[in-house]
């Protein structure tokens, strides 16, 4: 596909060490109408800038001479108005973000599809070229510069790539994940790398809001729409126009109002509650869910119809339990960003410290491991973290134990094992129903009706 600005063919510098590479990166730019130069390292890049140029520069990231970071240092100094997409086999995620603070425009994670590197390409040259002549002006940075996402696991890298391909598209995405996982970071994620990005990204759980609350929050109301109503509020839908709509939780959301969630799907106009005036939205919408969607339109507790209408680009977050060579990079992340924040020094993690990480199950994710770096960095001052410091903060909780006396015998009512369950997951959780329904993977809503219905005040267990 041919790009072009009012009729000037954009120009391209492709940049590897891999003739081959190379060689197909400016082929196809060339069949694709872009002006096309290359060079094979840091040096004769460096060189070329010097003398021309360009509308956008693509490198890899690790070349014989140097690397794709110092080349991007160079072009900020230098030519601080041309932008750059980095390329790389590696997926140091962290680096990128870094790197993209510091100038870069993209980041996309090999092997990628030359369509999906031209669309990045166009979109940025669209965006941020004059309209005649190269780009003038610093550039923000861009996805993943205003999200983290810490890994290098197949499993991971398999996930940002199938949400970067989304991102390029305008589709409706549909992320299905454990509790913990990071479905809010994957959504922004999408947000920031899709051509969306600098419109508003509004995000709404659809387990946190009451039933009779959740179709004004989504939908906005009239002036005199109901008692207390005493003026015209938008909601969620309008508030995202031109952007991204994030409806966490959508499994938790009442049979009575997808219905018409789905009349806005299909059709992007909606009315606000106690008023016949159609509203147009041009959003996106990415829909969260920590349970299965197909097994509940089974159960008849989601429509199939809006079912298959979120799911029309699925995306996958690996639980941490499946990251196993990410949960020590993880840790020491969150190590890095509580120390700074306490005003320390990172500890560092020695190798009983890592095996012990490795031989938890994280049932709460990366959450999890997040929330357990904060308390051991607020609670334990030294320079080096080994395994009794993990053990001290995370087993007890993680292993009760269980008096003879309490085990159920056969034939106690399936009711009652719920109740001790749901009891003393909550005691572990020390009457915090969030972290409570964390663990037993269900919504926050969920959590709410068992803990009335059985009687069990959280304050009882704090």
């Amino acid at each position: 596909m041919t790009f072009s600005t009012h009729n000037r063919r954009s120009s391209v510098l492709v940049v590897d060490d891999e003739p081959a590479m190379r060689t197909a990166l400016q082929a196809n730019f060339q069949r694709a109408g872009w002006i096309v130069e290359a060079a094979g390292c840091v040096a004769d890049a460096m060189s070329v800038v010097r003398g021309k140029s360009f509308d956008l520069v693509v490198t890899d990231v690790r070349m014989g001479d140097g690397d794709g970071f110092d080349l991007l240092d160079y072009m900020r100094k230098e030519s601080p108005g041309i932008p750059v997409i980095l390329l790389t086999a590696y997926g140091s995620v962290p680096e990128a973000v870094r790197s993209m603070r510091d100038g870069a425009v993209d980041y996309l994670v090999k092997p990628v599809s030359f369509e999906q590197l031209e669309a990045a390409a166009r979109r940025i040259v669209s965006q941020n070229s004059g309209l005649s002549g190269p780009v003038q002006g610093s550039l923000r940075p861009v996805v993943p510069g205003n999200v983290e996402l810490v890994g290098r696991s197949a499993a991971l890298l398999e996930a940002m790539r199938r949400a970067q391909a989304a991102a390029s598209t305008g589709s409706d995405v549909l992320i299905e994940a454990e509790s913990g996982t990071g479905k809010e970071v994957f959504a922004r994620f999408i947000h920031e790398s899709s051509a969306r990005r600098g419109k508003p990204f509004i995000a709404i759980n659809c387990a946190a809001v009451p039933e009779t609350l959740l179709e004004t929050e989504l939908f906005g109301h009239a002036k005199g729409a109901f008692t207390g109503a005493a003026a015209a509020k938008p909601g969620k839908f309008e508030l995202a126009h031109g952007g991204t709509l994030l409806l966490d939780e959508i499994g938790d959301m009442p049979l009575a109002l997808q219905p018409k969630l789905l009349r806005v799907l299909q059709e992007r106009e909606f009315e606000r509650v106690g008023d016949a005036r159609l509203i147009h939205v041009d959003i996106r919408v990415v829909a969260t869910t920590n349970a299965s969607l197909s097994r509940m339109v089974e159960q008849g507790r989601f429509r199939g119809d809006l079912y298959y209408r979120l799911n029309v680009i699925p995306v996958s977050i690996p639980p941490l339990r499946q990251r196993g060579e990410d949960i020590a990079g993880l840790a020491e992340h969150f190590a890095a960003q509580y120390a700074r924040e306490l005003g320390r020094r990172p500890p560092v993690l020695d190798a009983s410290f890592r095996a012990a990480l490795g031989e938890y199950p994280w049932p709460g994710n990366v959450r999890e491991l997040s929330n357990l770096m904060r308390r051991i960095l607020s609670l334990h001052a030294g320079d080096v973290l080994d395994a009794s410091v993990f053990r001290k903060e995370i087993w007890p909780l993680a292993a009760p134990q269980v008096r003879e006396e309490e085990a159920l015998m056969p034939g106690t009512p399936i009711s009652e094992l719920e109740r001790r369950h749901v009891e003393k997951t909550l005691a572990l959780a020390n009457g915090n129903r969030t972290r409570a329904a964390e663990m037993l993977g269900i919504s926050l809503r969920t959590m709410r009706n068992k803990i009335k219905e059985y009687g069990l005040p959280p304050r009882r267990y704090a």
